[in-house]
């Protein structure tokens, strides 16, 4: 079965359509658009830009899919947004093409829920399982893994990074770097501790959760420099992969702070 299409869209011929595909009412769809196969637009949805969408997405009305990406330096460069799968997109989300001093690629993953209104900036690369819920924003060049969590109206800075299953509350503003596993929040956003609801929901183990909580007193009591802290929280836990991400995820290159704690631990 062929593409099927609602006779008000509009669908630039040289747009490609995989199988099965559903291109709902008003939607419309630029000459540089790839869409994989069975994912379906429900109505009003505009997709331009030199566009990649996996399979099996479901987009709600009034989403807008590689528009030009808000960045006064943009000129017009055939710079790409890439969507993985099995992605559900709701109203008048956006997600924006990259640019070309950054190296022209926003990328979304796979199996991420986008809620109603929110944003991905240029040049972003989102993992895969991110739910983004409403109001959510994501500036330009940001860096955010599997699995995270950002709540209604929160936003992150640009060039932010954002480690794996980490939790961001509502209305934070995180101007910071957010280790994996961590849970925070507030304007601006500071680290409340690990997302242990996440944790326990995506089934880690009970004893790996405890490590993890005594790694994080041992990285961020007040006893000691930061870099001893970091070299004490090695020599203890260097057995557990998950420690040792976050301590990876601390000292890796980046161009924003770290999101502390504000008190004890």
């Amino acid at each position: 079965m062929t593409a099927k299409i609602h006779s008000t869209a509009i669908v630039d011929s040289k747009a490609q359509l995989g199988e099965d595909v559903e291109v709902g009412p008003y939607c419309i769809i630029g000459p540089d658009v790839t869409i994989g196969a069975r994912t379906r637009l429900q109505s009003h949805v505009i997709v331009e830009g030199h566009t990649v969408m996996g399979e099996d997405n479901i987009v709600s009305p009034f989403a807008s899919l590689g528009a030009p990406p808000q960045h006064l330096a943009y000129r017009g460069e055939p710079t790409r947004l890439v969507v993985g799968d099995r992605n559900i997109i709701r109203e008048h989300a956006t997600m924006n093409i990259g640019t070309a001093a950054a190296g022209g690629l926003t990328e979304v993953g796979s199996d991420g829920m986008y809620m109603i209104e929110c944003h991905v900036g240029h040049d972003c690369r989102i993992g895969d399982r991110v739910i983004l819920t409403k109001g959510a924003t994501i500036g330009g060049h940001c860096h955010i893994d599997d699995y995270v969590i950002v709540g209604g109206l929160a936003a992150v800075h640009q060039w932010g990074r954002v480690g794996r299953h980490a939790m961001i509350g509502g209305l934070a503003a995180v101007v910071k770097d957010v280790i994996p596993y961590g849970s925070v929040w507030g304007n601006h956003a500071h680290l409340e501790g690990l997302n242990l609801v996440g944790l326990k929901r995506r089934g880690f183990d009970r004893d790996i959760i405890n490590t993890m909580r005594a790694a994080y007193r041992m990285l961020f009591a007040d006893e000691g420099t930061f870099q001893e802290r970091i070299d004490d929280t090695v020599e203890t836990y260097s057995d557990c992969p998950q420690v040792m991400e976050v301590i990876d995820f601390i000292r890796a290159d980046a161009s924003r702070p770290l999101c502390l704690p504000e008190r004890e631990v």
